[in-house]
């Protein structure tokens, strides 16, 4: 289980590094873009959650929030260094409640929202 989580976090490394190589990517200054106001039990149906893992969601999620906002109000220099934080930390915790299938879901939604929110 932690080797696929550190493959994951490895694969999201380098593929923001030769990304970033490859063009330069718009700076989402958008303090909205950062608020991360996810409703917890349509997520607990998409990721089929019971009762424990959705408990320790809705807390997870609590934090990333939190996170999220401070690093929206933050100033450019530390703004992406305290995102990249988050998300680290935030995939970390949902590593440990999720099982493998729930976890490659929940990637799957994170990725999009961040996606096409502009902050990826």
């Amino acid at each position: 289980m932690k080797r696929l989580f550190l493959v994951v976090v490895a694969v999201l490394s380098m593929t923001a590094t030769f990304a970033e190589n490859g063009y330069k990517k718009p700076v989402n200054h958008n303090i909205e873009a950062y608020v991360f106001d996810v409703n917890v039990y349509r997520l607990g149906e998409v990721l089929s959650l019971n009762n424990g893992q959705y408990d320790a969601v809705r807390e997870i999620n609590d934090v990333f929030q939190y996170d999220l906002k401070r690093a929206g109000v933050s100033n450019e220099k530390n703004r992406q260094r305290m995102l990249d934080k988050a998300v680290t930390k935030n995939l970390y915790n949902m590593r440990q409640v999720l099982d493998t299938k729930q976890y490659r879901t929940y990637l799957m939604l994170l990725n999009a929202t961040f996606t096409n929110r502009g902050l990826k």
